[in-house]
């Protein structure tokens, strides 16, 4: 029989049927550790749901990883690619290669009255993913590309639509700095959010073939290829398997490309959501300081609660490490029910946030309408078992308190 075990459960047995001193003690400390893993799980699952969200986004705009002319650099006036390229179809092969599609951008001027606007005009073709942007549309209809006719709609963003005062259905000129200088006249088929304002303001959706027209480019030129992946964790290994499959050329004679990442394109973007770590590193090791210091001190309590039961043993034979093993039972029994309250409280608030939305955020300043919640069971898992390890091992040092007590004054105290 584990003798550590059985006495410990008796004690807590009495102890929740009794009146002791160290029980409001002891509920303290659950509560320490139930509000303490709620925080830490609320931390990881809003961190981790708002690099997501804004991941995402800005995926949304320039895909994973892009394959363009060397000579473009970071221009948005593009040096042309053949879009007929052999190595598509071994990019294709790779595996986490999600979806592959051309692109081309081209800088020009929005004047609609007296209201003008610079903007970055970007053509898809009949190969472009439509699904992020389906679901940012807040009115009208993603327009739809085809090899055979070009379509003169587009789609714009609420805030150029809001600085312009355009809206579905409406035309508007739009004009090109080029020698001659070019004018195109667009009918707007949709307006998209995504609360990415520097995005926002700058991109306006078109068919590709307007792009070629206006650069007197050919059938099958294009600025580049977009590439998603499916897990933006490997961004790196892909985006150097990417580069192995284009091959690197020196010829005059032939196209050179560039391989980049949306990492590397926007490097302050991602700097500033990994800096989001430190926050929630500092969260998690607070809240486990507080929830250790106050076990600590019910431990604690419970040892000078019990002080002439420890003589007693003592003078039985029990060893140290025995009477140790009762008090870091009856403590574990404190951690596990505190842990298991901290997952309901937890849990529970970041469903309902995630369910209604609850908590809503500043678009300007956060770049979401509402607070995100992405829960993982493994986040959970973790922290959970940490919190546990942690707080464990902190109560070694006060259970060392055990060996100095010695028979005879313990059977005396009272």
């Amino acid at each position: 029989m584990n003798l550590p075990y059985f006495i410990a459960e008796r004690l807590i047995r009495g102890r929740r049927e009794g009146t002791s001193f160290s029980r409001p003690i002891n509920v303290i400390a659950v509560i320490g550790i139930a509000m303490g893993l709620a925080v830490m799980i609320l931390a990881v699952s809003i961190l981790t749901g708002f690099k997501q969200e804004i991941r995402d986004k800005v995926v949304g705009f320039g895909a994973n990883i892009q394959i363009v002319n060397f000579d473009s650099n970071y221009s948005l006036e593009t040096a042309p690619v053949n879009q007929g390229q052999a190595f598509i179809e071994k990019i294709r092969g790779i595996p986490g290669i999600k979806h592959i599609q051309v692109f081309a951008t081209k800088a020009g001027i929005i004047k609609t009255g007296d209201e003008i606007q610079g903007v970055v005009l970007k053509g898809v073709g009949s190969d472009f993913d439509r699904e992020y942007f389906s679901s940012c549309m807040v009115d009208g209809r993603l327009f739809t590309v085809t090899d055979s006719v070009r379509t003169d709609e587009v789609i714009i963003s609420k805030k150029i639509s809001d600085m312009l005062r355009l809206k579905t259905g409406d035309s508007f000129a739009m004009y090109f700095v080029q020698d001659p200088p070019r004018q195109r006249k667009f009918t707007i088929s949709g307006i998209y959010e995504t609360s990415l304002e520097e995005f926002d303001k700058m991109y306006v959706f078109c068919d590709i073939a307007h792009i070629k027209r206006l650069n007197g480019w050919k059938d099958d030129q294009v600025s580049g290829f977009e590439i998603f992946i499916d897990d933006f964790d490997k961004l790196e290994v892909m985006t150097e398997a990417v580069s192995d499959a284009v091959g690197y050329r020196i010829s005059e004679d032939e196209e050179n490309f560039r391989v980049t990442n949306i990492r590397r394109k926007y490097p302050q973007i991602f700097d500033w959501l990994n800096f989001q770590d430190v926050n929630v590193i500092i969260i998690i090791l607070l809240m486990l300081i507080v929830a250790g210091f106050n076990l600590i001190s019910g431990l604690l309590i419970l040892i000078l609660e019990k002080t002439n039961m420890i003589g007693i043993l003592k003078a039985l034979g029990s060893d140290d490490r025995t009477i140790r093993n009762i008090f870091l039972y009856q403590a574990g029994y404190l951690i596990v029910k505190g842990l298991l309250w901290g997952n309901i409280i937890g849990t529970g608030l970041a469903l309902l946030q995630l369910k209604t939305g609850l908590i809503t955020l500043d678009p300007s300043s956060y770049y979401i309408k509402t607070v995100p919640v992405n829960l993982e069971l493994l986040h959970i898992v973790i922290l959970n078992a940490g919190t546990m390890a942690i707080i464990l091992l902190m109560l070694l040092v006060p259970s060392k308190l055990i060996s100095r007590i010695t028979p005879v004054k313990a059977i005396r105290y009272d």
